[in-house]
């Protein structure tokens, strides 16, 4: 039998069709929110399982005579048995879109160089949203990091689409077999319904459908917004954007929204995001609200109004906000006689605006987290040319670690400047502390190391617990390099290694002081280079022992001062040459002896010669003066004879050369 008029019909889950009858409904939708159906509804069978319908999908059907006005289709989310007269048992039921789901839904999670379309992607994937649709026309860069951190999905994904400047809404459902959810940034993505005539005397049970009311309000709204940000790849960038709307009458100038950070790190991002966010806070700017008859008002849907008394109201409209009752009192058994009615109030801009989202809170990380420095297999240290590392967080269930584990991490030191300043790259398998610059999750920074039970300190604690130490590790190896400080009272010390070689380079001067002893051991060889003059000066005895030879070569000139005694010991052959004088002076006798061979040189001007025998060979002529005495040979009263006890000083001189180098032999 046809039907006739406006009614509404609704089927939910595992039931019958007949099941339920329609008593009323209201529907809230707006762009970027979740869409809320509650209706009521009038059953024949006063126990309907809650089972049945919950987490089931559900649709509420408007006709007009026997064709289909508006479908609004979703999932149970609440269920409520009410009152149970003598032929009915009335129900109430909340529906609301698949991406409600996503509310329930809390997680941390990083995603590394993706787009927004590629974040949303595994999102709505999770969800089980196969079908959507996203109608993109700007750029919307890949982002280096981008961390979901303890927030639903659902204001994970409002946050993302808002920044972005993007909206999301309902696409209208009348023949498709499912609803489908759309992403837009642009209002070109909308599709229009055609005209609705003005008309403020229609009924809202009229089968013509019209707008009776349309009022156009505006209000004052920030006027300019200005972002600023920091990178430190740019960090003398200004990084500072601005953006005021073109037309702004009655606005004053100076609401100035101020936002840091601004979460962008370049020029397009920085442009793109002032302008989104200044026509999210003026979204409401301008704007009318209005009532009709009409099911098809929804968001992300366009209309062209006629007929109103006012000429410039007669244009495009796009809704952006809608709440629509439904009233079938006639469901109910005795209200036979009442008719059903519907009316939508609505809330539209100009159909060329881009409606835009007001920005969302980021979550804030409130304070430190440790994390586990991650790089390939088999690598110690793994950084970049900023010295950055990457991080294994305890949160992240769905990263390995490994080198793509997070983005790159920049790296507290205490101390860091232009060329200058300390440097130490946490190593794979390390823990750290890592912060979060202004608390976003999408700005973490290394502040610190700490010890974990199997990474623990040098030393073996609490025995070492008065040191000190800056250790190293050999990479790929056992070794390390280290600067220690024992502390113990008594027992203060400062000890130093390095495990292959060690450079020292002094610019001006250096000064060592020693108050007590010191011991150089060198097990290899030693050079010094003085390039200037060198002083030694040695306040007790000096003792030098030489195992192999030694040579000593001076270009200029060389002077030894002795106060006392000199004793050179040779235990082979002394030879000194020179190439022009040699001269031997002494105060007082000089005195050569070898065996039974004597030359005495006396200060008096004495000279004694004493030996066996005597060869003098002349090649040449000879003289000799006797100025003012007599020259005697074989004199019957010669002078005083020289000694020659050389044999016993050759005995004493062998004795010392043996002991002395026998027993440096004896040395391991």
């Amino acid at each position: 039998m046809p039907q006739y008029g406006t009614r509404f019909t609704f089927t939910a889950g595992n039931v019958a069709k007949d099941t339920f009858a329609v008593v009323n409904f209201q529907l809230s939708q707006a762009y970027s929110e979740l869409f809320t159906l509650d209706v009521t509804l009038a059953s024949s069978d006063p126990a309907v399982g809650f089972e049945k319908v919950l987490d089931e999908m559900a649709t509420l059907t408007i006709w007009q005579g026997e064709e289909i006005k508006r479908r609004v289709r979703g999932i149970v989310t609440f269920c409520e048995q009410g009152d149970t007269g003598k032929h009915q048992t009335l129900y109430r039921l909340t529906i609301r879109p698949n991406l409600w789901r996503s509310a329930q839904r809390r997680n941390c999670r990083s995603f590394q160089n993706f787009d927004i379309a590629g974040i949303l992607q595994p999102l709505m994937k999770e969800m089980n949203i196969v079908k959507y649709d996203t109608f993109f026309r700007a750029s919307h860069d890949q982002r280096e990091f981008c961390v979901q951190f303890m927030e639903s999905d659902y204001e994970f994904i409002r946050r993302l689409t808002a920044e972005e400047g993007i909206f999301f809404f309902e696409e209208e459902y009348l023949q498709a077999n499912d609803q489908k959810l759309a992403f837009a940034d642009n209002c070109t993505a909308l599709t229009s319904m055609g005209k609705i005539p003005y008309n403020p005397n229609a009924a809202s049970e009229a089968d013509t459908y019209c707008i009776n009311n349309f009022r156009r309000s505006a209000q004052i709204r920030p006027s300019q917004v200005t972002l600023q940000d920091y990178t430190f790849t740019a960090p003398n960038w200004p990084a500072q954007f601005q953006d005021q709307p073109r037309r702004m009458p009655y606005q004053h100038a100076a609401y100035e929204i101020f936002d840091y950070p601004g979460r962008f790190k370049d020029e397009q991002h920085g442009e793109d995001f002032a302008r989104y966010q200044i026509e999210g806070w003026r979204n409401n700017a301008d704007r009318v609200m209005g009532t009709s008859n009409s099911p098809r008002i929804q968001p992300g849907l366009c209309f062209a109004l006629t007929d109103h008394p006012r000429e410039d109201l007669n244009t495009q409209w796009q809704v952006v906000a809608c709440e629509m009752q439904g009233d079938q009192p006639q469901a109910l058994i005795g209200n036979e006689g009442q008719g059903t009615t519907l009316s939508s109030h609505f809330q539209v801009i100009p159909a060329t605006q881009t409606w835009r989202s007001v920005p969302h809170p980021k979550p804030r990380i409130d304070g430190p987290q440790i994390a586990i420095v991650t790089g390939p297999p088999g690598e110690e240290i793994f950084c970049d040319e900023h010295g950055r590392v990457r991080v294994k967080f305890a949160w992240d269930r769905y990263n390995k670690a490994n080198e793509g584990s997070s983005c790159w991490i920049r790296v507290s030191q205490a101390w860091a400047g232009t060329g200058f300043g300390n440097i130490a790259i946490p190593r794979v398998g390390q823990e750290v502390i890592v912060d979060f610059l202004n608390g976003d999750p999408d700005q973490p920074i290394v502040t610190g190391r700490t010890y974990h039970a199997s990474n623990r300190a040098p030393g073996s604690l609490l025995g070492t617990k008065t040191q000190m130490a800056i250790r190293s590790q050999t990479y790929k190896g056992s070794g390390y390099n280290e600067l220690m400080f024992e502390d113990a009272t008594g027992n203060e010390l400062l000890s130093m290694q390095a495990q292959k070689d060690m450079k020292t380079k002094v610019l001006n001067d250096q000064a060592l002081t020693v108050d007590r002893h010191r011991v150089k051991s060198i097990k290899g060889n030693e050079l010094s280079t003085i390039k200037g003059n060198r002083t030694k000066i040695v306040a007790g005895n000096e003792t030098n022992a030489i195992e192999g030879f030694q040579g000593s070569t001076v270009k200029i000139g060389q002077s030894l001062a002795v106060k006392g005694d000199v004793a050179q010991l040779t235990g082979g052959t002394l030879t000194s040459l020179a190439v022009n004088v040699v001269t031997i002076g002494s105060g007082q006798m000089i005195r050569l002896e070898c065996g039974d061979s004597a030359l005495e040189l006396h200060a008096s001007g004495a000279i004694n010669l004493k030996g066996k025998s005597l060869n003098v060979t002349i090649e040449g002529n000879g003289v000799i003066n006797t100025v003012g005495g007599v020259l005697g040979l074989n004199p019957s009263s010669p002078g005083a004879p020289a000694t020659a006890p050389g044999e016993s000083y050759k005995n004493s001189i062998q004795s010392s050369v043996d002991a002395i180098f026998n027993k440096e032999s004896e040395k391991p």
